[in-house]
């Protein structure tokens, strides 16, 4: 669900008309409601009612400093793969110490920050990390807590760049060797043993992955738990989200219409298929959602500036481009793209949706039938709240758009355009070449 609508033809978040944010604030600008991301919590929290639930955001999807604090102030921990979240977090004012410190790289100086903080848990990728992670543990004089990631080998079935739980991704220990992993670890004396991990894909739309990777995995919790009194058991993040009719999604009409086991993917179905799994084990248990906390809780405007008409193909221009919104030219991913302002008296347009970038990738949809608009018209890309402006880039030296959050029917910048001169603030001609 979320909170994106059309009222008397014009696009809305909340209440907010969302041509008065493109308006004041300019485009590209992304737009989040914090209404959406608060129901998306809520909901898969009470999935799993009865349990002992710690949601820890997957920071990775979107780690706007709102977004951010929003979760914590909801109760949220996150799920942080890098030293810079583990700032931003911090620089939220949300803390770390329900949150847990996952990745395949961590470094010594990012493993130091994480234990200063007082992380929750280290997620651990393979036996060399947690050499590193004793040895900076030792230097400070602590115990850190770990879980080591453990890998199922279970095909999520979603696209080859965002799967994780396979035997051929880089990711994790191999389950049959887990066992040996533990034991490893427990001969290391600044290391604390906490938890267990797993972690499957994105972008999941089915449930039946999850019972199967629990399903494999649950025996060897049961054995941790006896052999090392272990806390919690993490089911990693992977819930995947509606792009496609994702306006029509909004509307709890939509889900009950669709046939008998063709609705995607709920909280709801998520927690029915997992609780009488989870609950015997006796553990705290950890969800790392990212997309589906935040996907469908933003969207991207963006501004027409040519319709170029072709004898063949029609192109909409746009002032977005790939460097704003990357996942169509890295995933082929699916966006709905509607405008700001419907009016069915119009023609209806079949054009490719492109951005102005000098590459022929910089393209968001092929030959995508949409209301005809013109110069200076604004559309919205829907469901880009996740991976998003987390992934933006300055590619010919354009500046990162705008955020802004929305909550009923007030909205505020939360991040401002940047500017050509913070772009190369940090830049310098050699004096050699001058």
């Amino acid at each position: 669900m979320h909170h994106f609508h059309y009222t008397a033809d014009s696009l809305q978040c909340e209440t907010v008309d969302l041509s008065a944010v493109a308006q004041l604030y300019g485009t590209p600008t992304y737009v989040y409601s914090a209404a959406t991301m608060a129901d998306n919590y809520q909901r898969l929290v009470r999935s799993l009612a009865g349990l002992d639930v710690q949601v820890c955001y997957a920071a990775k999807a979107n780690s706007s400093l709102a977004v951010l604090r929003h979760f914590a102030n909801l109760g949220a921990g996150f799920d942080l793969v890098s030293g810079g979240e583990i700032r931003r977090a911090l620089a939220a004012g949300a803390g770390v110490k329900t949150s847990v410190f996952a990745g395949v790289g961590k470094t010594e100086s990012e493993i130091k920050l994480a234990l200063e903080n007082e992380i929750f848990a280290f997620h651990v990728e393979s036996e060399p990390e947690l050499a590193r992670i004793n040895h900076v543990a030792g230097k400070l004089g602590v115990k850190a807590p770990i879980a080591i990631r453990v890998n199922p080998d279970v095909d999520a079935h979603t696209h080859a760049k965002i799967t994780t739980g396979k035997s051929e991704n880089k990711f994790g220990i191999p389950l049959k060797h887990a066992s040996a992993a533990y034991e490893a670890c427990s001969r290391f004396k600044n290391v604390r043993i906490r938890g267990v991990q797993m972690h499957i894909g994105s972008q999941l739309t089915t449930v039946g992955p999850f019972v199967e990777a629990v399903e494999k995995v649950a025996p060897f919790v049961a054995e941790l738990q006896a052999a090392h009194g272990i806390e919690y058991f993490s089911l990693g993040g992977g819930i995947g989200i509606v792009y496609r009719d994702a306006l029509a999604s909004g509307a709890q009409a939509w889900w009950d219409a669709q046939p008998a086991g063709q609705c995607p993917i709920t909280p709801e179905a998520y927690g029915a298929a997992l609780k009488s799994l989870l609950a015997p084990l006796g553990l705290k248990i950890l969800l790392e959602p990212g997309r589906f906390l935040v996907g469908n809780a933003g969207a991207l405007l963006a501004r027409v500036e040519y319709l170029k008409r072709g004898a063949n193909k029609n192109f909409l221009v746009l002032d977005a481009a790939f460097n704003d919104l990357v996942r169509p030219a890295m995933y082929e991913s699916y966006h709905e793209i509607v405008p700001l302002r419907r009016d069915t008296t119009r023609r209806a347009l079949v054009a490719d949706i492109v951005g102005p970038i000098c590459e022929s990738g910089d393209c968001f949809a092929k030959d995508r039938q949409v209301q005809e608009v013109g110069e200076g018209e604004y559309m919205a890309f829907l469901s880009a709240g996740a991976y998003g402006f987390a992934m933006a880039s300055r590619y010919n030296a354009r500046t990162l758009a705008a955020e802004v959050m929305v909550r009923g029917g007030t909205f505020e910048l939360v991040n401002a355009r940047e500017s050509f001169e913070q772009m190369i603030v940090n830049e310098k001609v050699p004096t050699f070449l001058k």
